[in-house]
């Protein structure tokens, strides 16, 4: 007879070997389009490790080693990577391998959750697997970035939640939620839904717990981040964010709130909608049972918590193409889900002739399901090979000539990470003094042209690396561009042609030797302009 621990062994290994055999071979193909040097498909990436390199080697907390810049949206990512850093040295891969050791313990937390709902080691493997690629798990690992961790959190937090008679259990619970909101500030909706779904059930304790241990890390980095730029949260927050205040624009804010970023949101019908029709019918079903109002949140508490956190985040946080801003949501939507659903794992034929309604959700999740893994295909196949060719290259550029001079650029984070630049963010993720131009969603105008113009002429700027179309017309006059950098099948970048302008204009022509002379990617058409 098979013991729960072998079949659990079993489902684990079997996991392990499709999901990180998905990883391994779109790492291959990554090495073979980038000069077998693996890079990360967004430049979103590189700010981490150019924070962290600086962290770790100067103690500075910044894309640059001159200055403070809180542009990292995950200080404690950020941070570990510093001390990996510390103790292993300055490796662009530690997100990679960072990644990889959280991906296991995602695996190994999601087969023992599932394990407690099945006996079969095929249910298990196929609930984990489906949890792992509705949620594009595998383009995560490989992004290099902090939303794995953000998962692995969200994955060992329901975990223990759903053992609490067990002192370690509880422990697990309340660590994770410490940990989770200097991961990602978007768990301040977990963290308040969660309490509110405990007050629904009269656990007011429990309710304040969970608000205490979410937010106390985040109003201490707060803090400290507000001694050094002004600003609570970091600088990519509050330019990307949604900005909420009760003055003159408020019906504006309500309608983009409303209806831009939700009801007319097409991503949300993407990621959560279908979900949430599948929790809405769970519900009714408690209801109409006539069970009570306090038994029906009990047997739905999970389902309940991310239909409410996938409309929160919506409304006020974003939703992304590579589906990582979201990835906790959706793991969380299937490990609430599953469980509720388990005569489809378990008698899938008999369970479709009685539940026709569900059985064509699951049918439409599943299609998401493979939209989800050929987008991430897409990106996977296409982004690093397009950062090598534009990031990548721009960076060894300025290393080679500009090491230690004044740019001003719009993707930050590999020119930033190879290079020790002075650095001018137009977008303000990594310049404070940017911000007032970029919050929510300002588009460039005179006066942020005019601020530049002077900005840059006063602090003795040399260069510029931006995105012409970035600026909609609004490149300072005094600027003169040198040369255009394009590159063909642009997937994850935001434009596929990088101009490269001389701010000080006694570098102009030795700037347009130096795009002449540099060695190029030779997937890089370099036009000099006369």
């Amino acid at each position: 007879m098979r013991t729960a621990s072998g079949t659990s062994l079993k489902s684990f290994f079997i996991i392990s070997m499709v999901f990180f055999g998905v990883c391994l071979g779109y790492y291959i193909n990554v090495l073979l389009k980038t000069d077998t040097h693996y890079i990360y498909p967004l430049d979103d990436a590189y700010i981490h490790l150019a924070i962290a390199k600086n962290f770790a080697l100067h103690d500075v907390w910044g894309v640059t080693q001159y200055q403070f810049s809180s542009t990292s949206s995950s200080p404690l990512f950020t941070y570990l990577l510093s001390v990996l850093i510390k103790v292993f040295g300055n490796n662009d891969q530690i997100p990679l391998y960072f990644n990889v050791v959280l991906g296991i313990g995602t695996v190994y937390f999601l087969n023992q959750y599932f394990s407690g709902v099945f006996e079969k080691a095929q249910s298990v493997v196929l609930s984990v697997l489906f949890t792992l690629f509705f949620s594009v798990l595998h383009l995560q690992v490989l992004s290099g970035m902090e939303h794995v961790f953000h998962v692995f959190l969200i994955v060992v937090n329901i975990f223990c939640l759903s053992k609490v008679e067990n002192k370690w259990a509880v422990f697990g619970f309340y660590f994770s939620l410490l940990l989770m909101g200097v991961v990602r500030f978007e768990s301040m909706f977990y963290f308040m839904i969660l309490a509110f779904v405990f007050i629904l059930i009269k656990k007011w304790k429990t309710a304040i717990l969970v608000l205490l241990t979410g937010f106390i890390p985040i109003i201490i980095f707060g803090y400290f981040n507000y001694q050094h730029d002004g600003y609570f949260f970091p600088n990519s927050v509050v330019v990307k964010g949604t900005k909420f205040s009760f003055d003159s624009n408020l019906p504006v804010q309500l309608k983009t709130i409303l209806l831009d970023n939700f009801l007319f949101n097409a991503s949300f019908y993407k990621i959560g909608f279908f979900p949430i029709i599948i929790s809405m019918i769970l519900i009714l079903r408690g209801f109409k049972n006539k069970v009570g109002f306090n038994k029906v949140v009990k047997d739905n508490f999970l389902i309940i918590v991310f239909s409410l956190l996938v409309v929160c985040h919506s409304m006020f946080a974003d939703f992304k193409g590579m589906f990582r801003y979201e990835a906790y949501i959706l793991v969380g939507f299937c490990m609430a889900l599953i469980p509720k659903m388990k005569v489809f794992f378990v008698d899938f034929k008999s369970s479709i002739k009685k539940e026709k309604l569900m059985l064509g959700l699951i049918v439409i999740n599943s299609v998401l399901l493979i939209y989800k893994f050929s987008f991430a295909h897409m990106l996977l196949d296409m982004g690093g090979k397009n950062i090598y060719e534009q990031q990548f290259q721009s960076a060894k550029f300025l290393n080679a000539y500009y090491n230690e001079s004044k740019v001003v650029a719009n993707d930050i984070g590999a020119i930033t990470y190879y290079t020790d630049i002075h650095l001018l963010d137009i977008v303000g993720l990594g310049s404070v003094e940017m911000i007032p131009f970029g919050e929510n969603k300002r588009p460039p105008d005179d006066d942020f042209e005019s601020f530049l113009n002077k900005y840059t002429k006063d602090n003795e700027f040399t260069i510029a690396i931006i995105y012409d179309e970035w600026f909609q017309g609004h490149v300072p006059k005094t600027w003169k561009k040198a040369g255009v950098l394009k590159i063909n099948d642009r997937t994850t970048v935001g434009v596929d042609e990088v101009a490269i302008y001389s701010i000080d204009l006694n570098n102009l022509q030795q700037l347009k030797v130096n795009i002449r002379n540099f060695n190029w990617n030779r997937n890089v058409q370099v036009t000099i302009v006369d």
